[in-house]
């Protein structure tokens, strides 16, 4: 006779909890521009009792190692894994970073940091073009009106990257967590 049939019927039941928390991180893995199979292999990591090798994942989930390894570099990149060392292991191994907070944070500073200073620098360079025009067209009042209407428009939207620049610094320097306090780790 094979396991007790009460263990065999509760590790059914979390298995079924955990492909249900994978499925649902995978789904929502979108928002942050991430893949499904991606998302299923965060959540393959997130359940597991120890790091991985990309063979394993890629045994778990049925997927190539070239797939793993995209997937796994793609997770790297936004801190969301770490690689890890252990003794006697010649493959790299990988686990989730466990603090969401730090993972939101990092994920937010890489996306948005880059994407605002693109932005300031191009509203910049507009607002310097349109000074310039401006001058050539000074005795145009019809093309004067129209370049100061435009550089009302890029000063505020300047007035949002910046805004925006600043509230990327209260995540990084942790400052967020006084305006909106982390939630206390649940107990048992």
């Amino acid at each position: 006779m094979g396991l007790d049939p009460m263990k065999e019927e509760q590790n059914a039941a979390l298995q079924k909890m955990r492909k249900r928390v994978i499925e649902s991180i995978g789904r929502n893995m979108d928002l942050y521009g991430i893949s499904l199979s991606t998302g299923h292999l965060y959540g393959l990591l997130f359940f597991a009792d120890k790091p991985m090798t990309l063979d394993e994942m890629g045994s778990e989930m049925k997927m190539s190692k070239t797939s793993m390894s995209t997937g796994v570099r793609t997770l790297l990149d936004l801190k969301m894994v770490n690689k890890v060392w252990e003794k006697g292991s010649r493959k790299d191994l990988y686990e989730v970073e466990y603090d969401w907070y730090q993972t939101f944070t990092d994920f937010f500073d890489i996306k948005w940091r880059k994407s605002v200073e693109t932005n300031i620098l191009i509203l910049r360079k507009s607002m310097d073009e349109i000074d310039k025009i401006a001058k050539e067209y000074a005795e145009d009042p019809e093309m004067t009106d129209m370049l100061q209407k435009d550089k009302a428009k890029l000063r505020d939207a300047y007035a949002y990257y910046e805004w925006l620049d600043r509230l990327i610094d209260t995540f990084e320097n942790g400052d967020i967590y006084k305006l909106v306090p982390k939630e206390p780790p649940a107990e048992g």
